[in-house]
């Protein structure tokens, strides 16, 4: 669930809303604090999704990590701290940046990198979830 929210959360601001606040409001110093408070709100629910998928996986499965499943613990937190970077690192120095004439490109880049970093993190951790083999052995029916 964690990880469907997640890439769909990504996916709906990185490539729906962004690319409309920017086409629909004109301005991009009316349409960068709008993108980047949504950037904000999003940045947080992967820290805290990311945290509690590793929670889960380290106290829910009895240590017994399979390997899909420790692929997916590493992902999980690759997720949160590429959000870190973001929320706490890149985020500030896009808007000093902005305020004070810095290097923008270089940090939209960064910041880029990052939020494909959690969409491709979501989708992989979905994607070795829903292949995980059932208790009788068998794979669910997503082939």
């Amino acid at each position: 669930m964690w990880a469907g929210l997640l890439w769909g959360g990504v996916t709906a601001l990185a490539f729906v809303a962004v690319p409309l606040l920017f086409a629909r409001l004109g301005s991009p110093a009316v349409a960068g604090p709008v993108a980047a408070s949504l950037f904000e709100v999003v940045g947080l629910f992967s820290v805290v999704s990311a945290q509690a998928g590793v929670l889960y996986f380290l106290f829910f499965c009895h240590f017994t990590l399979a390997a899909y499943r420790k692929t997916a613990l590493i992902l999980c937190a690759v997720a949160g701290v590429s959000a870190l970077c973001q929320l706490g690192w890149v985020g500030p120095q896009i808007v000093g940046a902005r305020a004070i004439g810095g290097n923008l490109a270089l940090w939209h880049g960064l910041g880029s990198v990052l939020v494909l970093l959690q969409w491709c993190a979501a989708v992989a951790v979905a994607w070795l979830l829903a292949r995980q083999p059932t208790a009788s052995g068998s794979q669910h029916v997503l082939r």
